[in-house]
């Protein structure tokens, strides 16, 4: 690698000659991130293909409750129903396609098209169509579904005809682990959008690594044990180490015998991929803020200790998350060009909880909003160095970028069976 010559990308790039030729333990070749090709087959065969998260029970707590997310050129809309029914529907009216919900959030009675009023019921039957010829038949023209999963409250979506068939396998295995934070009982006390301007897969590849948080995240550092996400310690580390990985053991056996899963399951390679594991916490040990206590008074659930640590659940292609006894952080991330990404972050506490009262929300969003805001420099350098000609693809470390290689093997992956 290190005597390999530079060259120019072309814009029309192979993407199979790109996929077949990837280096296994490298980084992606540059025109992965910069080009539009590429970027199109991204919407195509991953994200228009895959289950996709994009948000919790919380959401839409009501019946005629309403959120709306774009994926691509996909406007979809997702609404509860009268009976407390999740459903999901592509956003667009079946007279002469415009979309129903233009509004982030909102509350309706009926899904009523601001063109021609053609009215749909929240299950996505059309119920009036004004003006129409003799014979015209409602039940012909109900919004085009799309399929959504929940589990335990978190909101998953499929745009394929035919979904990946093991998110029953990830339900199964997650749902115990989830459950116990019962999202049905949160409210969303702060949501913040940023824009990265740099690609999708480097957004998800700099999550995956904790190598750069020692001099990029003072702030997540409080919490964070240092042996946390990978580590290739010194000789003169190698005792903390092994306390580290004695106190993991502990607290696991602790957790577990009061109904907490706790132990890693790593299934990032799987066609839905995701991976879990409940990690101690330092310090107070209680939660991911400034001083390492509980940011929530009212806690989640039934807990009666904080100190349960915080369980991390990463899913491909497109979202993590932390949970704790306090409150719960969750992340998707949605392409919106080949250098342009949303980052959607919400902060998830006791429905019960009051502002000002139980909670704080500067010390609530602290941690994240620095570490937020620290990525997304740290990724808009990557995307610049990435277009340069003297980019190429570079080693990854055995030690703290194992999961940064798994998901560039599952995009690898899925890619090459779509090319196929």
């Amino acid at each position: 690698m290190a005597n390999s010559k530079i060259t120019f990308h072309r814009p029309d790039v192979n993407l199979r000659e790109l996929v077949a030729r990837r280096m296994p333990g490298y980084s992606l070749e540059a025109p992965f991130y910069t080009s539009q090709a590429v970027f199109d087959a991204d919407m195509e065969h991953i994200f228009s293909s895959h289950w996709i998260y994009v948000g919790v029970t919380p959401d839409v707590p009501e019946p005629g409750d309403y959120m709306t997310v774009q994926i691509g050129k996909q406007a979809i809309l997702i609404v509860r129903d009268d009976d407390n029914e999740i459903r999901a529907f592509h956003n667009v009216c079946r007279h002469r396609g415009s979309r129903l919900c233009s509004a982030d959030k909102g509350t309706v009675g009926n899904l009523v098209c601001p063109y021609h009023q053609w009215t749909y019921d929240l299950t996505g039957k059309l119920i009036f169509a004004d003006h129409m010829a003799e014979g015209f038949d409602l039940s012909h023209h109900s919004l085009k579904p799309v399929h959504l999963r929940n589990m335990a409250g978190m909101l998953f979506i499929c745009l394929a005809d035919n979904p990946p068939e093991d998110f029953d396998e990830m339900a199964r295995a997650m749902t115990p682990y989830i459950a116990p934070h019962k999202i049905d009982d949160t409210k969303i006390a702060v949501q913040v959008d940023i824009l990265e301007q740099g690609n999708w897969k480097l957004t998800l590849e700099n999550n995956r690594e904790c190598y750069h948080c020692v001099g990029n995240h003072p702030e997540l550092n409080v919490s964070l044990f240092a042996y946390s996400y990978g580590f290739a310690p010194k000789p003169e580390q190698a005792e903390g180490l092994r306390q580290y990985e004695a106190l993991v053991a502990d607290r696991h056996a602790h957790w577990e015998a009061c109904g907490l899963p706790s132990t890693e399951i790593d299934r990032l390679e799987d066609v839905t991929g995701f991976r879990t594991m409940r990690m101690p916490l330092d310090r107070s040990g209680e939660s991911q803020t400034l001083n390492a206590q509980a940011a929530c008074k009212k806690l989640l659930g039934d807990f009666k200790d904080a100190s349960i640590g915080g369980l991390s659940f990463w899913t491909q292609p497109n979202s993590w998350h932390h949970f704790m006894a306090d409150h719960i952080v969750t992340f998707s991330v949605i392409p919106l060009s080949a250098d342009t990404t949303l980052v959607r972050t919400k902060w998830l506490v006791h429905k019960d909880a009051v502002e000002g009262v139980d909670y704080d929300t500067d010390n609530l969003t602290a941690v994240w909003n620095a570490t937020n805001d620290q990525d997304r420099r740290l990724v808009e350098e990557s995307h610049v160095g990435a277009q340069s000609p003297a980019y190429q693809p570079g080693p990854y470390s055995p030690y703290t970028e194992t999961l940064v290689d798994k998901f560039t093997k599952w995009y690898i992956n899925r890619m090459g069976v779509a090319l196929e």
